[in-house]
């Protein structure tokens, strides 16, 4: 019997729904004011400032309802249920023609977006391999080319609803194409463990 096995998998984790809609639409009327902070990218994107969840009772409450999915996605990517905090958030507006460039986030382990209003099938976060890996030289790049898991440059993460959260691993790079719709804001953030341990050395960290 033939078994392909996906070694060393990295793993997405999408959860419907998981911030309410009042809290949603509260979220939304608080901070879109305040993402005035260009960003390089786009002119048609901007943030607010770096918050901190004890900065608004909003975030605190919006960081209680992602404190369990983070335990989880925690466990994953270091076989442990550790306390995970969120050590900083920022909300973006990308508004029509708006664009984000592929990054990804420094000095976190996981990070996640909420989204906090619908967001066209065109500005999808995409997710990409990082450049300069281990591929090989040549590709099999054509038209007849099927894409998978194994062979994909890039991933589209399914349209999301307003409360929905995702969350995965912080180096991973991503980035939103063009906006073709209306205003789209979403709730960025990463997130740290409170320690580390290998073999009797212990990193705490505190956010």
């Amino acid at each position: 019997m033939d078994e392909v096995i996906g070694l060393f998998p990295t793993p997405f984790l999408r959860a419907q729904a998981t911030v309410p809609r009042p809290l949603v639409q509260r979220l939304i009327e608080s901070f879109t004011a305040l993402a005035v902070e260009s960003n390089n990218a786009s002119a048609h994107l901007s943030h607010t400032q770096t918050l901190r969840p004890q900065d608004d009772p909003l975030l605190i409450e919006a960081c209680d309802l992602i404190g369990p999915k983070l335990i989880d996605f925690g466990k994953l990517l270091f076989g442990e249920r550790l306390d995970w905090s969120i050590k900083e958030l920022w909300v973006n507006v990308l508004d029509h023609g708006g664009r984000q460039a592929m990054h990804n986030h420094a000095n976190s382990f996981v990070s996640g977006v909420i989204y906090l209003t619908p967001t066209h099938e065109s500005s999808c976060t995409v997710f990409m391999k990082s450049p300069g890996g281990t591929d090989f030289i040549f590709k099999n790049d054509h038209a007849g080319v099927t894409g998978g898991e194994f062979n994909s440059d890039r991933w589209i993460s399914p349209q999301p609803q307003p409360g929905d959260l995702v969350l995965f691993p912080s180096y991973l790079m991503h980035a939103v194409p063009p906006n073709a719709g209306v205003r789209r804001v979403t709730l960025s953030f990463n997130a740290i463990p409170a320690r580390l341990e290998s073999w009797g050395y212990t990193i705490k960290l505190d956010a």
